[in-house]
């Protein structure tokens, strides 16, 4: 039929190890659509944009791609689906540059690795953009200002605006989003909803992963899978509802004694770094049993302050910070910091790429490492518990890279908690969930956290904030704007 751009009929497709990822699919992709694919966590998303790529193995059915003799007819080389579809991911995983080679602690350091290329770098390799192409498009998407830093250093904001302006510069056939606003404060989502929605008129084919609630105007149709298969597919306003949210009864817990143990300390903290203040005059105190909320828009110094707590940057030493009574450079080890502290964060789950599955990653949390360690019986139940919890037992054999994203961030925050931690510090735990995993989490936390930890949660949406949370910290532009019960 002309138009067509992707088919799949009755098409099954398996993972590389083998396992069936997508049953029985039958889609067909029309030239002048703009499709969403939504679905709980698990459901297949990840897997739709791989087999739509051409990265799965078909084993039943069929799939082709009438995209390529659009290339062609553009005089474009289109031998492989690759050629003419780009897919704009979570994670950079490519020759030019792999978080594999890299640790979470070296985005803090002073120095840049040189063979860690700069935004401007990447941004022009490998697809023959002339300088002007790739600030305009770094501008476009609101990075010109970090054309020239590491691509370590950029936060998770700004490598998803990076990833996207690569994905731009390549002038696809069908640019593939693999959820384009996860990482982004209100007013970036909405600029980068209008640069989409542009592009789209302008012709752009587009095929976006999103969360329901954040589809955009400009997509036409909608997808929804679940357990692999397609439970409904058409016209994004034919009355569909989602699925109804159930959840335990979120307890609320009172706020604490002013007088408990301080567990955080922060002393006018600065933080000044490549002639940037990152932090100025932030002073903060968490104590025992507290729940902070920690907020404000990309850029404002949230995950700085918070790796001065972990111990992670370097200032924590030449700074007052302390933690559980102990100021930071006074003799403690590393492993000192992080032995009562669990921790999550976007940057985080980037950096993760340890070769163990879903299961033995999630016990590597009883012991602040990355790499597997034996494990007690007791350990091993703990851990089993988190994923009954978190609804992921089904996975705890599979590889963790294998898993999709929502899968990832459920494993890992099941091993930010399993040694029961007195602060747990939780920096977009929910960011790629969907609302009935987001909905049980914070209902979880309430329930579950003991009267003595202390919760700090940063979040752009206040609505995925625990019940229970009783404080708020707010920055802007590095300093602390706001503060209270």
């Amino acid at each position: 039929m002309p138009g067509e751009l992707i088919t799949m009929s009755a098409a099954t497709f398996v993972r590389p190890g083998g396992e069936a990822a997508l049953h029985d699919i039958t889609w067909t992709f029309r030239d002048g659509e703009t499709w969403a694919i939504v679905g709980p966590t698990g459901a297949g998303k990840t897997a739709l944009v791989d087999a739509a790529a051409g990265l799965l193995r078909l084993t039943a059915g069929r799939i082709e791609w009438p995209i390529l003799d659009a290339a062609r007819a553009k005089g474009k080389r289109a031998d492989w689906p690759g050629d003419a579809i780009r897919r704009v991911t979570f994670r950079e995983d490519s020759r030019l540059f792999s978080y594999r080679g890299y640790y979470y602690q070296q985005r803090f350091e002073f120095g840049d690795d040189p063979d860690v290329p700069t935004l401007r770098a990447y941004l022009s390799s490998g697809i023959g953009s002339s300088a002007r192409e790739v600030e305009d498009a770094a501008a476009r998407l609101g990075v010109a200002r970090a054309l020239d830093l590491s691509l370590l250093k950029l936060s998770n904001g700004q490598t998803r605006r990076a990833r996207l302006a690569k994905g731009l510069l390549a002038q696809p056939e069908l640019l593939i989003l693999d959820d384009p606003f996860v990482g982004l404060d209100v007013a970036g989502r909405a600029d980068v909803d209008t640069l989409l929605g542009d592009l789209v008129r302008d012709g752009q084919r587009v095929l976006l992963v999103c969360r329901p609630d954040q589809i955009p105007a400009w997509v036409t149709h909608r997808i929804e899978l679940d357990g692999g298969r397609v439970v409904d597919a058409g016209e994004r306003n034919r009355g569909w509802e989602g699925a109804a949210i159930t959840t335990p009864r979120s307890v609320p817990f009172a706020v604490p004694n002013e007088l408990a143990e301080e567990y955080v300390a922060v002393r006018n903290v600065t933080v000044r770094h490549g002639g940037r203040t990152l932090l100025e005059g932030v002073s903060w105190t968490v104590r025992a049993g507290e729940r902070w909320a920690v907020l404000g828009p990309n850029g404002s110094g949230k995950t700085t302050l918070l790796s001065l707590l972990c111990g992670d940057h370097p200032q924590a030493y030449s700074s007052d910070v302390r933690l559980f009574g102990t100021r930071r450079g006074s003799g403690e080890s590393i492993w000192d910091v992080k032995r009562d502290v669990g921790f999550l964060s976007p940057e985080f789950h980037l950096y993760f790429s340890e070769p163990l599955t879903a299961f033995r990653t999630a016990t590597t949390g009883f012991f602040d490492v990355l790499s597997d360690r034996p494990t007690s019986a007791g350990q091993d139940r703990r851990v089993r518990d988190l994923f009954e919890a978190f609804q992921i037992l089904h996975v705890k054999d599979r590889p963790f890279a294998t898993l999709s994203t929502g899968e990832q961030r459920l494993v890992l925050l099941a091993r930010a908690v399993v040694k029961s931690p007195r602060l747990l510090i939780l920096d977009e735990p929910f960011q790629v969930l969907d609302r009935v995993h987001v909905a049980r989490l914070r209902a979880w936390l309430d329930v579950t956290l003991r009267p003595d930890q202390a919760l700090i949660f940063v979040t752009h949406d206040v609505n995925e904030k625990p019940e229970g949370v009783t404080h708020a910290l707010r920055l802007e532009n590095g300093r602390v704007v706001g503060r209270g019960k």
